[in-house]
């Protein structure tokens, strides 16, 4: 039988992300011995049918696996789905191949029961995919069953169902419960710590990163999986795993060192947030200084190191390592500096707060001591928030003189946060609880608990899907930011009043270093990320690093990209 696995990224949103995924799993299958392929629709986004059926027409792989980076904008004032589209997807391959296909990535892991059932697909994994993704393939290569396969969710006559995982069913001998979710496991026994990644460019039916470079400015590292913190609106921690599922460090500096060899020098870390463990992060930037400074032709020399951070762990040393490293650019999500807000919301896995707005600047001075960027975000909206909390939070942010600063409203919901669900407690299938919002809902939102329902993909569809399969994306915003609280179980309520408030609060003077939620018909510059005309300029430009990093500048750059859209308008079409 076939060894070929085909391994497709659906993703048509601009500017293009490479999806490292697929690198990473590529990895794995090929040292278990399977040859392994990548349909990538993101360059092929308006004939993807015909790449579809140009691949097909050749090539008969054995299993089809298929990554969702994002079910949906994750914006709460655009709530835009791209499962509709993805289904669209899979179901054309489908028509074309009857070999098996598992679906998986981060997008897919916030729901993956619901999106098994929804795409009609035979298999699913939530979390790291290499280890699962490995068995599954040896399984359909030599035909053997899958249903003793640890972690794989299984589309069943009983619907979605997940294989419950022996290394966490049995500790010390004895059998332990598992949750038929897998909600908040450890999953680092799903992580390949070892291996490089291999990271190609330019290379046929493969992640061509290069292109993404040169399309979208960054190139993605991770060091670690998981997070073992639970801020409530996160998904993370659920979907990548409660614990750290810390990479081999020679392995993660070989690959930077291979993606700046590529030419590949603006490199983002993609960890939920890259100095918690930071004694790991520390030692990761120190191998980085010893080759840069062991070798003056080594590639990392050029490295341009971009990180997400949380304001606390960060002290002086950290801030000298990163400087070392050739770090350019801090992206913190402080997300407010009120203790009654934070609290309950940005927290330890035992429920305590790990950080004060002190913290925030901190970093952003010693950043600053240092010539790193620093990105700080606010985000708005959250239980307990109130104009005034959100006035307090505005001055104190906007006293720091981050290179840019950035504050958003509301929050979309998903199945397993810690926020989403006490919501769906709170309304026990009977009533709804002010501030559920969405665009398309026809009537208050009522959700129920996973205790309530008949199964988890029950459960997770009604965060997306309304009772009659159409699209309902819930979202949340404190009733508190209404001028009448009670018109927040309204579901015609749109928070709009909020907006324009916040930008009455931001000097006009200053909004060239502050990024703003916006409605539509109020400003071309907003910081949603989806097909944005700003950053899809930037890499039409030629511009990398990390986006916000030219946000300053971005009127020139604005001009810059209509005088290059007309002069290609007059350019003779070639015969």
């Amino acid at each position: 039988m076939s060894r070929l696995v085909l391994l497709v990224n659906p993703n048509k949103v601009h500017p293009p992300i490479a999806p490292y995924a697929l690198d990473v799993l590529t990895t794995a299958l090929e040292d278990d011995g399977f040859e392994v392929e990548v349909l990538d629709l993101t360059f092929r986004r308006d004939d993807w049918k015909a790449c579809l059926h140009e691949y097909f027409a050749e090539r008969s792989p054995m299993l089809v696996g298929v990554t969702v980076r994002n079910t949906d904008t994750v914006y709460a004032f655009e709530q835009r789905p791209f499962v509709g589209e993805h289904r669209e997807i899979i179901t054309e391959i489908r028509r074309h191949t009857d070999a098996p296909v598992v679906g998986g990535g981060i997008g897919f892991s916030t729901m993956p029961f619901a999106l098994v059932e929804y795409f009609g697909i035979d298999y699913g994994v939530k979390g790291p995919g290499e280890k699962i993704l490995c068995e599954l393939a040896a399984a359909v290569a030599e035909g053997r069953d899958t249903a003793g396969i640890p972690g794989l969710i299984r589309n069943t006559a009983r619907g979605a169902v997940r294989v419950p995982p022996a290394v966490l069913t049995v500790r010390h001998g004895k059998p332990q419960p598992a949750e038929a979710t897998g909600q908040f496991e450890p999953r680092v026994w799903q992580v390949d710590r070892l291996s490089v990644y291999r990271r190609r460019s330019g290379v046929p039916r493969r992640v061509d990163n290069l292109e993404y470079y040169r399309r979208g400015g960054l190139g993605s590292i991770l060091t670690k999986n998981g997070c073992a913190y639970r801020c409530s609106h996160c998904v993370e921690p659920d979907a990548k795993g409660t614990r750290y599922g810390q990479r081999e460090l020679a392995s993660v500096v070989d690959e930077m060192e291979s993606l700046a060899a590529q030419g590949i020098l603006d490199q983002h870390t993609t960890d939920s947030e890259f100095n918690l463990s930071i004694a790991h992060a520390k030692n990761l930037l120190r191998e980085i200084v010893r080759r840069r400074h062991a070798d003056p032709d080594n590639p990392l020399n050029q490295l341009r190191l971009w990180v997400y951070c949380q304001p606390s762990p960060f002290d002086e040393e950290f801030a000298d390592l990163l400087a070392a490293a050739g770090c350019r650019g801090v992206n913190v999500g402080s997300d407010h500096i009120r203790p009654e807000v934070l609290s309950g919301w940005k927290v330890t896995e035992k429920g305590g707060t790990y950080y004060t707005f002190a913290d925030t600047e901190r970093l952003v001075r010693l950043c600053h001591e240092r010539g790193i960027l620093t990105m700080v975000e606010a985000l708005f909206g959250m239980p307990g928030e109130t104009p005034e909390t959100v006035r307090a939070c505005v001055d104190a942010f906007m006293a720091l003189d981050a290179t840019v600063t950035g504050f958003s409203l509301g929050l979309r919901l998903f199945p397993y946060t810690p926020m989403g669900i006490d919501i769906a407690e709170r309304c026990a299938g009977v009533r709804t609880v002010p501030g559920l919002q969405s665009n398309t809902a026809d009537g208050p939102i009522v959700l129920k608990p996973l205790r309530m329902c008949a199964s988890p993909a029950e459960y997770e569809r009604q965060f997306m899907f309304d009772e009659h399969g159409n699209f309902r994306l819930v979202c949340y915003f404190s009733p508190d930011l209404l001028p009448d609280p009670a018109r927040a179980a309204d579901p015609a309520e749109r928070w709009h009043g909020a907006v324009t408030d916040l930008w009455a609060l931001i000097d006009p003077a200053d909004h060239h270093r502050v990024m703003l939620p916006t409605v539509e018909g109020m400003s071309e510059h907003d910081n949603n990320y989806a097909d944005n005309p700003f950053l899809t300029s930037l890499g039409g430009l030629g511009y990398t690093g990390a986006f916000w990093s030219h946000w300053r500048g971005r009127e020139e750059i604005m001009r810059k990209a209509r005088e290059a859209a007309a002069q290609s308008s007059h350019l003779p079409t070639p015969v």
